[in-house]
């Protein structure tokens, strides 16, 4: 065979003959992809409603319908709905979305990463954040803001998470004009928890001589066992959200899911998601694909911007909200009436005269 050459295909083997293919009718064969479920035009004036109605039942439409499905029937059921935060959602200006979430009850808890805290502890103390960091890196200017460093290291104590002690720190600090803008502190002042996972040296404080590591390393250890007691109540219902944090959050949140479970703690069939402008390897298998190993529930990816997809996801779930009196309680009590009495707007003190 050594000299002989097929005269189709000018080598010493032939081209498969495919005349005996066996074939079958396209309707025998059916599809997964239907034209029902195709999208719809828009119709105009048919609001947030005929935005998600007019989505494909096809891959990310689906999806988004099920996580606004999963938030809504843990709103319902009172079950937990918790937000881990990247710093990139607090920068692209979706502290008062969240608030706002907070305050409607979709949004029960939320734990951030390092950054998302101090682009929030910024905002509420002078309405501003994120650096030029190639103007100021080659003379040593990134993460010198003296008051950033200073009263955020301030704030910290050993015997406080670091969520809560940032929250009444801003209570006392920030001024009017920022103070609904902030996170950490409207949520502090619902006394809703608030949980901050620091990675030594990430975060631009950590380099601040005011920093006390050994307060700040307690700090956050308290802040991780308040979240595993968070997580622990997800089970049959809950729904965990992160949102732009590729590495910490998806690592903290892991180790949260098997301390609680490791602890005798059920936490079965609750839903996860990970929004995100790129879809990371860690978030997917931490968040939307391990916790739910021999668990039941459902993870979730929705891939966009956060300054669209948050915005967008908060105003179906809006439009599809119950009146206020089909779902009592939801949204908590305010710090100032949780310990007896009502905060100023720039007070630490209360109507009673006594610190709060």
């Amino acid at each position: 065979m050594s000299g002989y050459h097929n005269r189709e295909s000018g080598y010493s083997i032939a081209p498969m003959d495919l005349s005996g293919l066996r074939t079958v009718s396209l309707k025998d064969r059916g599809g997964k992809v239907k034209q029902s479920d195709f999208a719809r035009p828009f119709a105009a004036g048919s609001g947030v409603k005929g935005l998600l109605e007019s989505l494909p039942h096809i891959l990310a439409g689906d999806s988004f319908r099920a996580v606004v499905e999963a938030i809504s029937a843990a709103r319902k059921r009172r079950k937990p709905v918790l937000w881990g935060l990247g710093g990139h959602v607090i920068k692209c200006g979706m502290a008062p979305i969240l608030i706002d979430l907070m305050r409607r009850g979709f949004a029960t808890g939320f734990a951030m990463n390092g950054s998302a805290s101090i682009h929030d502890f910024e905002i509420a103390l002078c309405g501003s954040t994120s650096e030029d960091v190639e103007a100021v890196l080659p003379d040593g200017r990134f993460g010198s803001a003296e008051e950033t460093g200073r009263e955020w290291n301030s704030a910290i104590s050993a015997d406080t998470g670091v969520g809560s002690a940032l929250g009444g720190a801003l209570d006392r600090l920030a001024p009017a004009e920022h103070r609904d803008a902030s996170l950490l502190l409207q949520a502090w002042t619902a006394n809703t928890p608030v949980t901050v996972h620091v990675a030594f040296g990430t975060d631009t404080p950590h380099a601040h001589p005011a920093c006390d590591p050994h307060a700040l390393g307690a700090a956050t250890h308290l802040d991780f066992r308040l979240f595993c007691t968070m997580v622990s109540e997800l089970n049959d219902g809950g729904v965990y959200i992160n949102a732009g944090s590729a590495v910490v959050m998806p690592e903290v949140f892991l180790k949260a899911v098997s301390t609680a479970r490791n602890l005798g703690h059920e936490l079965r069939n609750f839903t996860t998601v990970n929004l995100d402008f790129l879809q990371h390897y860690r978030p997917r298998v931490n968040v939307v694909e391990r916790p739910h190993a021999q668990a039941g529930g459902r993870g979730y990816s929705l891939t966009g911007h956060h300054e669209i997809m948050i915005p967008l996801l908060a105003a179906t779930l809006i439009e599809a909200q119950e009146p206020p009196d089909a779902a009592p309680g939801i949204g908590g009590t305010t710090r100032s009436a949780a310990f007896g009495g009502v905060t100023s707007a720039n007070s630490s003190e209360t109507e009673t005269g006594k610190p709060a």
